[in-house]
């Protein structure tokens, strides 16, 4: 594969991976919505290590399990940040 080939397949995966982003994002929400009405908080930490474990026991590599950690606490940390924004604006 040249460059530019190679540039293509990382674009694509870059639009799969916003498509995914927001799709996990949306989801969030709904969660949060169900939250709010069992009066639970939106912050889970078991929830987060579950999350964190699972994906270490995936991981093929190459990222090692460091990086997949660091990935999924922006993307959990994110989640958060909308269902919060979400709760405050229901208000």
């Amino acid at each position: 594969m040249d460059i530019d080939a190679i540039r293509k397949s990382i674009n694509q995966l870059d639009d799969d991976l916003l498509r995914i982003f927001n799709q996990r994002a949306a989801l969030a929400l709904e969660i949060g919505e169900v939250k709010k009405q069992l009066g639970l908080p939106v912050y889970d930490p078991k929830r987060e290590k579950l999350i964190f474990k699972r994906m270490q026991d995936k991981n093929n590599g190459p990222l090692d399990n460091a990086a997949i950690i660091r990935l999924f606490e922006r993307v959990i940390d994110e989640s958060r940040s909308l269902e919060r924004t979400h709760a405050k604006r229901d208000q």
